[in-house]
């Protein structure tokens, strides 16, 4: 008797192609590259590796995606067609069978093979299907069986505000489940074709058994992990949680709930999702990607877990100065011209235009935009001091970027985003640039010398195509002399991460749950390093303020005035991205699944 063996990945995301930092189809990507990477490599010691399977929706054409305003569009196009002729391919068959449409890819990375399963699901209301003697469409069919398999309520949660999500979520883990267990099944299903029971007895031993390794991302598939517990198929599983929806939900008051041991939910918890996220009771294992929310998968769901932190691809990371001082320029260049044209009055030369940024989803108070702004203002009155003491130039000018958008946006201006008209806003959008300008920290304020320092909202998904700076994440973040993250609530904060990966130094809150890493790293500057942690825990608003606000300065001025110093900040920033790769998470994931331990190079030799 042999066996084959898969591990499966599985998250709610567009798919290969993704148009957003941070975000889940990140996380599951690196996963699934660096499991390839250590494949090849030869660093798991396995006589029978696992074949890397990922699994996440198809939105195959715009006005698909459930969530209308992201109108994600799965891009399948760089893959080649999955063509193989074995029991996945069999299993494809039989969801085909089934009606279920899944859309394959395979890609090699380092010589191991990734296939790619999306699962479409929004037509599940226009295929037919059966469940218990009765003629209904597959969708009905879900909801019954999740409601007698667990009680899931789905008449109530699909008539909710976010009804279509939560049918959505549940579609794309019963597809996914579906197809694993097609994939568990089809040893004794061959061997029924056999009438003769010594025959099919001998059929079965030539075949191989299946065996899957289950890692869901975030609760839009934990569904996936019930209902294969409810069919009583065995799968090694492991749940991960990268934020709990009562904890994001509170937002920064989610600190003093887990102080206080308070475990209730604010009252706009949705509670059709909360359901799905406490669906991860059924996997064998819950991780956390820090320890705020290891604490509150425990407050609130009374569910024990263990942390297992992100990292960041580090495939091609090391300090490009040449390619920071070109992105640098492209920058510069670009506030100069349109700050002079759409305000107007003389120009300010380019190379006095100091540009700083922050990204994150715009959640306004979560993401501490009016510690940033307020902090803006402050830098605002030293630089000016600075430039009275005679300790800058007077044309010195900083211009932070404030990245947050509730999705892509077309046919922007042009000159956007300094360029910004009120029309293309949208929701918290609006609420940000009100704020902006209420602080009269618009750029314009820059030509009339009332402000040194403005905010540009960037609302935005960055891309070399997107009608602004018209640059990569990466190449915008390299550009910027710094990033800060004022985060009040911050599961992880990967973008922190990524900024170091490009070298630029970033200034994060205390509350982001890598910030108790930064004492592991080697400090190539005395003192404040190319990472500084400010304290939005225990510290007073002022204080707090006041410190992002001197830790923009030192920054700012190390760059100014120190060349040397300031390339050794972005080394030790770059150092922290890599001590934070992926490697680490990697390998305890597949220890979690597989009960294989993968030995670090290191500690071989």
């Amino acid at each position: 008797m042999f066996e084959r063996k898969w591990l499966v990945i599985a998250g709610e995301e567009a798919g290969p192609k993704s148009n957003k930092m941070g975000g889940i189809w990140n996380v599951i990507d690196a996963e699934a590259t660096t499991l390839a990477a250590l494949m090849s490599s030869g660093a798991i010691k396995e006589d029978l590796l696992p074949g890397i399977i990922v699994a996440g929706p198809y939105y195959g054409h715009s006005g698909v995606d459930w969530h209308k305003s992201l109108n994600r569009i799965t891009d399948m196009s760089g893959f080649e067609p999955y063509d193989g002729d074995d029991e996945l391919a069999e299993a494809l068959s039989a969801m085909k069978q089934k009606g279920m449409e899944v859309v394959s890819g395979i890609r090699h990375y380092k010589g191991i093979p990734i296939i790619y399963l999306m699962f479409k699901t929004n037509d599940f209301c226009r295929i037919m299907s059966e469940y218990m003697g009765t003629s209904m469409c597959l969708s009905d069919k879900v909801k019954g069986e999740a409601f007698s398999f667990i009680g899931l309520d789905s008449m109530k949660y699909e008539n909710m505000g976010n009804g279509q999500e939560y049918t959505h979520y549940l579609n794309l883990s019963y597809a996914i489940s579906e197809f694993i267990r097609e994939l568990l099944t089809i040893k004794a299903k061959r061997a029924k074709d056999f009438s003769d029971q010594k025959i099919s007895e001998f059929a079965a031993s030539l075949m191989p058994s299946m065996h899957v390794y289950l890692h869901c991302h975030e609760f839009g598939v934990f569904y996936a992990l019930a209902r294969l517990h409810k069919l009583g198929l065995s799968v090694n599983s492991v749940a991960t949680y990268h934020a709990t929806l009562p904890g994001r939900t509170s937002g920064h008051h989610s600190l003093q709930k887990i102080r206080d041991n308070d475990s209730s939910w604010d009252p706009r918890v949705p509670e059709n999702m909360a359901k799905l996220e406490s669906l991860s009771s059924y996997a064998d294992v819950v991780t956390a990607v820090g320890d705020s929310t290891r604490k509150e998968v425990k407050l609130f769901y009374g569910i024990d877990s263990i942390v297992v932190r992100n990292g960041i691809d580090d495939n091609v990371m090391g300090v490009s100065l040449e390619k920071k001082k070109k992105c640098r320029e492209k920058i510069q260049n670009f506030l100069s011209e349109n700050i002079h044209k759409v305000y107007g009055g003389i120009s300010i030369p380019s190379k006095r235009i100091l540009p700083i940024f922050s990204i994150s989803r715009i959640e306004i108070e979560n993401k501490g935009y009016p510690d940033l702004l307020d902090s803006l203002m402050l830098l605002d009155r030293m630089v000016k001091m600075e430039i009275t003491a005679g300790q800058q130039d007077e044309d010195t000018r900083i211009v932070c970027f404030i990245i947050a958008a509730h999705g892509p946006k077309s046919n922007v201006p042009d000159g956007f985003p300094i360029k910004l008209p009120d029309e293309l806003l949208q929701g918290e959008e609006m609420r940000l640039q009100r704020m902006i300008k209420e602080r009269e920290l618009e750029p314009g304020q820059l030509i009339t010398g009332r402000r040194h320092v403005a905010a540009v909202l960037y609302p935005q998904w960055i891309s070399d195509h997107d009608g602004g700076l018209n640059m990569n994440s990466d190449e915008l973040m390299a550009g910027c002399i710094a990033g800060i993250f004022p985060s009040r609530y911050e599961p992880f904060l990967l973008t922190g991460l990524e900024a170091g990966k490009e070298a630029t130094p970033s200034i994060v809150s205390k509350v982001c749950g890598f910030s108790d890493a930064l004492a592991s790293i080697k400090r190539l500057v005395m003192g404040m390093g190319g990472v500084i942690v400010v304290d939005n825990i225990d510290l007073p608003y002022n204080e707090t303020v006041c410190d992002y606000a001197l830790s923009m300065d030192y920054f700012l001025d190390t760059y100014i005035d120190d060349k040397v110093k300031y390339s050794l900040l972005c080394q030790e920033a770059s150092l922290l991205a890599k001590e934070m790769n992926w490697l680490d998470p990697a390998r305890k994931y597949y220890e979690l699944l597989t009960g294989v331990c993968i030995v670090p190079e290191e500690e071989e030799n």
